[in-house]
């Protein structure tokens, strides 16, 4: 999320931060993945090495070049499936909505605040920071690949 708690703008993320991006990769990677479908179309392809998980309102909905993916029309529904299939730790890769749903459930966070303003049209929902307690921290600075600096953060409930 931006400093404005941002996390997309027109459908995209607004920002390519390469450090982040191999961070996600490496904690998500072996895990089932939980979007919904507007993150999966912007994401547009599974995302390698992961179960992906969709939901979707739509009941007829199946996503092209995905026969592998999972739809389901719930977060209770994607949970039931990763947990079907012996999932130990579920990912939420977004948006806006399902961050909202999956919020309350959640025990961990992995956040990322990218120190910019994106101007934003989606956002991570708000949540009592003193509910939480970070396990890790890490700076990440700007170069070549990363456009801008972000803090890397481990929270627990």
């Amino acid at each position: 999320m931006d400093e404005e708690r941002g996390i997309g703008r027109d459908g995209k993320i607004p920002w390519h931060l390469r450090a982040d991006l191999q961070r996600f990769k490496a904690l998500t990677m072996g895990h089932h993945l939980i979007v919904g479908r507007k993150t999966w179309e912007s994401i547009g392809r599974p995302l390698p090495g992961r179960k992906m998980i969709i939901i979707t309102r739509n009941t007829s909905y199946q996503p092209k070049d995905c026969p592998e993916c999972i739809v389901v029309n719930s977060l209770q529904a994607a949970l039931d499936v990763a947990r079907g299939a012996g999932e130990q730790e579920t990912f939420i890769g977004g948006g806006g909505e399902i961050f909202d749903q999956a919020l309350p459930l959640a025990d961990r966070i992995y956040l990322t605040t990218v120190h910019t303003r994106a101007g934003c049209d989606v956002f991570f929902p708000p949540f009592n920071a003193t509910a939480w307690v970070g396990i890790e921290r890490s700076e990440q600075g700007t170069d070549e690949m990363n456009e801008y600096g972000s803090t890397y953060q481990v929270l627990q409930r």
